[in-house]
């Protein structure tokens, strides 16, 4: 199984636990971090997820984030086709970050794109085509438990 972390849930770690959803989706994204990290499920990159990461002006956040990615078994390389897609997703009303990740997470073959984010969450479920299922760390944690057994 391919899943795709997009940069908020990749985050979701590091973030203030002020709130029982961070803290159960914290539990959850580091649940799929150590099932990536044993070789059950594959962790897909991107250089979208790269460029993002390294625009954060938070030192600790970027290093966490480019440790974790470097775990990655598939990279997907930017391209004239993922571009070419991200642009529909965009025309669809996806903000232009978002519809890369999702043309990212498609590129690559993720059977699933984890986001934190509600409004991505909801405009990607929105999209007819998409090629990779959108959901929340909670979400998939469930499907990740559905598929190990």
């Amino acid at each position: 199984m391919k899943i795709y972390l997009d940069t908020c849930s990749l985050q979701r770690p590091l973030d203030s636990k002020t709130q029982i959803r961070i803290i159960l989706e914290t539990e959850a994204v580091l649940g799929i971090l150590s099932l990536c990290e044993s070789g059950e499920i594959e962790l897909v990159s991107s250089e979208v997820l790269l460029f993002e990461t390294r625009r954060n002006p938070n030192v600790t956040r970027q290093r966490y984030a480019l440790e974790v990615l470097s775990k990655a078994e598939t990279f997907v390389v930017l391209s004239e086709r993922i571009e070419e897609r991200a642009r529909a997703f965009n025309t669809a009303g996806i903000k232009p970050l978002d519809a890369l990740h999702l043309a990212s997470a498609e590129e690559a073959e993720a059977e699933y794109l984890c986001t934190c984010d509600d409004q991505f969450l909801k405009q990607a479920i929105a999209v007819k085509d998409v090629r990779v299922r959108v959901i929340s760390p909670i979400e998939l944690i469930e499907e990740i438990e559905k598929w190990l057994r």
